[in-house]
């Protein structure tokens, strides 16, 4: 048998792999590696993670999240920032190429995103899910907020069905939940989106004592100051500098925008933390 054999060989069966257990930590990196959630070569090569930091610097408001005062970094703190969450050393004479994700580091970070979670278990705490990437990282948040339930947490899901309309756009805006899961939709369909827009109106409708989120979702959050764990990927860097400026704690950087069913190993990582 080749070696991709021999590694899918020790992967959990799929009916198991949303079903907390006791996964061994070498089948959730090869996990991650086969779904391309992490690995030597992920889906933003290096031209375009330098120029979206460089974008994110320059106060372009769809790189900054919702979030205000990420300025205080030079576009080479940043890649650093980038670097060290993602697990690689940044080539300075480089500007195009691959940009890693060390799979080890993903599994910390969602270690550290269970023991939050675990916190919000313990407290009985009320929490909201959010994404701006409604296909790939929906699945996961589905199942960590059944997780989060079933322990004692409270999924919340304010303003839902609020709609608005932005100047100079066809179509509505309108927050919608699955699953309790929010998305942003335009009445018909699930959109990808960076703003912070449907989350402040979120905000203006509830008072969460935990977030858990990606893009605007995750950065308006951090903006009001909520507690929030939140996902990136290696070329959106705007949470990795709020984390730097000691806004938010735990950020998991990895591919997010991946097959949904590939997010297995995050899954498995953040339930063995819980009670």
């Amino acid at each position: 048998m080749d070696v991709i054999g021999s590694h899918a060989a020790r992967l959990p069966a799929l009916d198991d792999r949303w079903t907390p257990g006791a996964v061994g930590r070498e089948e959730l990196i090869e996990g991650l590696r086969s779904g391309a959630v992490a690995g030597p070569e992920i889906s933003h090569p290096l031209d375009n993670v330098l120029r979206n930091i460089r974008l994110l610097h320059e106060g372009d408001p769809d790189k900054q999240f919702g979030m205000t005062g990420l300025q205080t970094l030079g576009p080479d703190e940043i890649l650093d920032l980038v670097g060290r969450a993602a697990g690689f050393e940044p080539d300075r004479t480089a500007t195009t190429g691959p940009v890693p994700v060390d799979p080890e580091h993903v599994l910390d970070a969602c270690a550290l995103a269970g023991d939050r979670f675990a916190d919000a278990i313990r407290r009985g705490e009320r929490v909201i899910l959010a994404t701006g990437h409604p296909v790939g990282l929906a699945h996961l948040y589905i199942e960590v907020g059944r997780l989060l339930r079933a322990g004692g947490a409270t999924i919340i899901e304010p303003a839902d069905g609020e709609t608005w309309h932005d100047e100079g756009r066809p179509h509505p805006w309108q927050i919608r939940y699955l699953d309790g899961v929010a998305m942003l939709t335009d009445e018909a369909s699930a959109r990808h989106t960076h703003a912070g827009d449907a989350m402040d109106r979120m905000l203006d409708d509830a008072t969460p004592d935990l977030v858990f989120a990606d893009h605007g979702f995750a950065g308006a959050a951090i903006e009001r100051g909520v507690d929030a764990v939140s996902i990136a990927d290696v070329n959106d860097p705007a949470l990795l500098v709020a984390q730097a400026q000691g806004r938010t704690r735990t950020v998991i950087v990895m591919d997010d925008n991946v097959a949904p069913q590939a997010y297995w190993p995050c899954f498995q990582a953040i339930a063995a933390r819980l009670p």
